[in-house]
């Protein structure tokens, strides 16, 4: 699992059918101090997650674990949002 926060959506009019339906959102990777790593992922939002909303995310074989995407050709999934994170007694981030 990694940390990202929810920079954007992702709109694709044409997809592979197995796609059709899924809300795709661009995720903005986190380090564990809650610093932005400089890299992104396109990820299908399993939990209705939202702009600027900090998420777990699973990539690789681990994406398609889900209800949502299961045997789905899919790289990323958000599958949870946060709502505290707490790092060494400090609290990185706090919905």
């Amino acid at each position: 699992m990694h940390l990202g926060r929810v920079a954007g959506t992702l709109v694709a009019s044409r997809k592979e059918e197995l796609l059709e339906g899924m809300k795709f959102l661009v995720v903005r990777q986190l380090g564990v101090d809650n610093e932005e790593t400089g890299g992104y992922v396109v990820a299908v939002d399993a939990v209705g997650a939202g702009v600027d909303e900090v998420v777990l995310y699973a990539s690789g074989s681990s994406a398609r674990q889900t209800v949502l995407t299961k045997d789905k050709p899919c790289d990323a999934v958000i599958m949870a949002i946060v709502d505290t994170w707490e790092l060494n007694g400090d609290v990185k981030y706090q919905k």
